[in-house]
């Protein structure tokens, strides 16, 4: 498909910001010219639309809608996506396969608190704070015994408020015996 590529007009001034002034509508030189303008609109071969554009809203962010984000999506909400995750960013997510098995470890602050509910041989909560002063959980696992089984077993993780709960994963676990033989995870 051939594209018809267009050189705008523009009539600069040095009382407008330019660097020249030109007193005709002169072509606008693509390496050096900008366009100034609120925002723009992109059209596919049969379009005549608001469907599809970029702009800069009242709080200076750039803003991209299309068809599947007519509200608008930020750079900054972009590059907070799956593409725009670092390394670091990750590390301190409050996603429970960051948790599960002991605890908050790497891109946490030091000094989290382990406390165990019913300590011994038998636990039945373990609770990651954010401190010793537990005023803020991290994650939880409580536990359900049947003789020597763990028969049930609960992960939930917590917001950085530290009390509302953004996942848990509960696992049901079957025995032969002392031996594990399956298990069900049901995840909320």
């Amino acid at each position: 498909m051939a594209r018809d590529r267009i050189q705008p007009l523009k009539i600069e001034g040095t009382d407008t910001g330019g660097t020249e002034n030109d007193e005709f509508p002169t072509g606008a030189d693509p390496n050096e010219d900008y366009l100034d303008a609120r925002g723009v609109t992109l059209q596919n071969d049969t379009s005549d639309d608001e469907a599809v554009g970029i702009e800069r809203d009242a709080s200076d962010n750039q803003v991209f809608w299309d068809g599947a984000n007519p509200s608008g999506l930020t750079l900054t909400e972009l590059a907070a996506g799956t593409g725009g995750l670092t390394a670091d960013a990750h590390k301190i997510l409050r996603q429970l396969i960051h948790f599960i098995d002991d605890g908050p470890a790497d891109g946490f602050a030091s000094g989290a608190y382990r406390e165990v509910t019913t300590p011994g041989v038998f636990p039945d909560v373990i609770t990651w704070w954010e401190s010793s002063g537990k005023t803020k959980k991290i994650v939880d696992l409580t536990l359900t015994w049947t003789g020597v089984n763990v028969t049930t077993e609960q992960w939930r993780v917590y917001d950085t408020d530290g009390s509302t709960v953004l996942a848990t994963v509960t696992d049901t676990i079957a025995y032969s015996g002392i031996f594990e033989t399956h298990r069900t995870r049901a995840i909320a």
